[in-house]
C-alpha cells in the first residue's frame, strides 16, 4: 500500500516557521526510506510505526544516499541499512538545543549542498597516495571505497580476512558478523553511514590469532569542493574489526586530505568486538582538512578478560568530532582511552565518549589533553563513565587537561562519573590553564627565549598521549606533525 494513501499531517506552530509532519499508521510495512514518493526501496521495507515525527530534510538526505549507492550484496550489509532507514524516520537533525550538541554547531552542515560521492573513478593516485609510506600491511580506502590496487595485505597470517564485505566468501565468517552488526545504535550521523556505506570493511581476526604488524587503514578523501561552492561532497567509510577469542591485532586508523583546503564531509564508523581475552590496540591519527568535517564513531564490545586501548591525535578539520562508545561484555575487561586534540585555527574539536562497565573486576583509564592556540578555536570534551550496580571492584579513572594559549579561545569539559556499585576505585578531574608562569621562567632563567619556551612546553603537553602510540614509525610521523604545526616553516 503507498504512503500517497495515508498523506501527512502537517502541524505547525503558532509564530514558527518550521512544520512537524506525522505520519498516520500503515497497516503494512511498505514504507519506502524517505516517506515522500512510492517506489521500490531498496534498502527493505520496515515494521509499522504508529506514529513518527520526521525531519524532511534528514528525509531527503537520506533518500539521496540510498539513490547513490549499490545494492546490498550481504545480508549483514542489509541489516544495517534496514536498522538505519528505520532510525532515521523518527530522528532529527541535531540543533544547540540538543544536550549532546549543545556546544556544537551543526548547522553549516545542514546549509551546504550534500553530495554523496561514487565509486571513486579510476585515476592516478600517486600524487596523493604514495604506497612506500608506510611499510606496515595496509588497506587503502578512497572516498569510503576500499581500493584493492593500492593495498598491500601479503604479511598478514592466515585466516585473517581483510576487505570488503562483498567480496568474502566464507560462510562461517559471515555469519559470525551476522552476530553483531546493528548491536548498537548511535545518533543521526551513524544511521547516516549506515544508510549511506557502500560496503562494509571487514578485519576479522580467528581465535588465538596474534597479528605481529599493525594493519594500517589509510583513508583518503580524495572529491572535495571549493569554499565558495557551498557544497559538500560525503563519503561513509564502514569498518567491522572482529577478533575472536584470544585474538590480537593493532590497528592504525588514519584520515588524510587531498591537497589544498577543499571542502568535503568524512561521515565514518568503527564496530570493535573484542573477544574473550583478546586484544585491540587501536591507533587513531586525523589531519583533514581544515575546511573539511570529520564526523566519526567508534563502538567498541569488550568480552570478558578482553583488552582495548585507543590512542588518538586529531587536529585537522573545520569541524572534528569523535564519539567514542564502549561497553563491557565481561568481567575483567582493560579499556585505556589517550586522546590529544590541538585547534589552532578556526576549528571545533569535540570529543563524546561513554564507558559502560556491568560487570565484576573492570579497569579503564582516560586521559584526554587538548590544545586551543586559536582566539576563535574550541574544544569540547563530554566524557561519561557509568560503573553499574554489578560492577563491584571496578578501577576507573579519568583526567582531561586543556590548554588556552589564546584570549578568546573557548573549551567546554564535562567530565561525569556515575557509581551505582558501592566497592568501587575511581577519580575523575579536569584543569583549563595557559602555560604556567613558573615553567617559562624556568626555561628564562637558562636563557632560553619565551617563544622557544612556549613551544617547547606545548610539545611536551602532547608528547603525554603520543609516546603511547605502539609502532615507532607512526609514533614518528605524528611527532613531526605536531612539530610542523607548533614550528611553523617561514611563508
Amino acid at each position: 500500500m503507498a504512503l500517497a494513501n495515508f498523506p501527512p499531517i502537517v502541524l505547525k506552530p503558532p509564530n514558527s516557521s518550521q512544520s512537524l509532519y506525522l505520519f498516520p499508521y500503515l497497516p503494512k510495512p511498505t514504507l519506502p526510506i524517505s516517506g515522500i514518493r512510492p517506489k521500490t526501496n531498496k534498502i527493505g521495507v520496515f515494521k509499522p510505526i504508529s506514529a513518527a515525527l520526521s525531519d524532511p530534510y534528514v528525509l531527503q538526505l537520506a533518500e539521496t544516499l540510498e539513490d547513490s549507492i549499490p545494492s546490498a550484496s550481504s545480508s549483514p550489509l542489509q541489516k544495517i541499512r534496514d536498522s538505519s532507514s528505520e532510525s532515521l524516520l523518527s530522528t532529527p537533525w541535531p540543533t544547540r538545543k540538543d544536550e549532546p550538541f549543545r556546544f556544537t554547531d551543526t548547522s553549516f552542515i545542514k546549509n551546504s549542498k550534500i553530495l554523496p560521492i561514487g565509486s571513486p573513478s579510476q585515476q592516478n593516485f600517486t600524487s596523493l597516495i604514495d604506497t612506500a609510506e608506510t611499510l606496515l600491511p595496509n588497506l587503502s580506502i578512497v572516498d569510503g571505497f576500499a581500493v584493492n590496487s593500492l593495498s598491500l595485505l601479503s604479511d598478514l597470517p592466515n585466516g585473517v580476512y581483510v576487505g570488503g564485505l562483498s567480496t568474502l566468501n566464507s560462510e562461517a565468517i559471515l555469519k559470525r558478523v551476522s552476530e553483531y552488526v546493528s548491536s548498537f545504535q548511535g545518533d543521526l550521523f551513524w544511521s547516516l553511514n549506515g544508510v549511506g556505506a557502500p560496503d562494509l570493511i571487514l578485519v576479522y581476526v580467528p581465535e588465538d590469532c596474534q597479528v605481529e604488524k599493525p594493519l594500517h587503514l589509510r583513508y583518503f578523501s580524495v572529491e572535495g569542493s571549493e569554499k565558495v561552492s557551498k557544497s559538500l561532497p560525503l563519503s561513509n567509510p564502514r569498518v567491522l574489526v572482529l577478533v575472536e577469542k584470544g585474538g590480537e591485532i593493532g590497528i592504525v586508523e588514519e584520515y588524510v586530505g587531498g591537497d589544498g583546503d577543499k571542502c568535503y564531509w568524512t561521515n565514518s564508523v568503527v564496530d570493535v568486538v573484542v573477544g574473550e581475552g583478546a586484544k585491540v590496540s587501536h591507533s587513531y591519527i586525523q589531519t583533514q582538512s581544515l575546511n573539511a568535517v570529520h564526523i566519526k564513531w567508534t563502538s567498541v564490545r569488550q568480552e570478558s578478560a578482553s583488552t582495548y586501548e585507543l590512542i588518538e591525535l586529531s587536529t585537522g578539520g573545520k569541524l572534528s568530532r569523535h564519539n567514542v562508545h564502549v561497553q563491557q561484555y565481561g568481567p575483567e575487561t582493560s579499556t585505556e582511552l589517550s586522546t590529544f586534540h590541538l585547534s589552532f585555527g578556526a576549528q571545533m574539536q569535540d570529543l563524546h565518549s561513554r564507558l559502560i562497565l556491568d560487570h565484576p573486576r573492570g579497569f579503564s583509564r582516560q586521559l584526554h589533553k587538548c590544545i586551543v592556540a586559536h582566539s576563535s578555536g574550541q574544544a569540547v570534551f563530554d566524557g561519561n563513565i557509568q560503573v553499574n550496580r554489578f560492577a563491584q571492584q571496578t578501577d576507573a579513572g579519568q583526567l582531561t587537561r586543556s590548554l588556552l594559549l589564546e584570549p578568546r579561545a573557548t573549551v567546554n569539559v564535562k567530565p561525569n562519573l556515575q557509581i551505582i556499585a558501592d566497592d568501587v576505585k575511581c577519580s575523575h578531574g579536569a584543569a583549563i590553564s595557559d602555560l604556567e608562569e613558573d615553567q617559562l621562567f624556568y626555561f628564562q632563567a637558562r636563557g632560553v627565549d619565551i617563544e622557544t619556551a612556549r613551544k617547547a612546553l606545548i610539545f611536551s603537553f602532547a608528547a603525554e598521549v603520543t609516546a603511547r602510540y605502539p609502532d615507532s614509525s607512526i609514533r614518528k610521523r605524528v611527532e613531526n606533525h605536531i612539530r610542523k604545526l607548533v614550528h611553523p616553516a617561514p611563508s
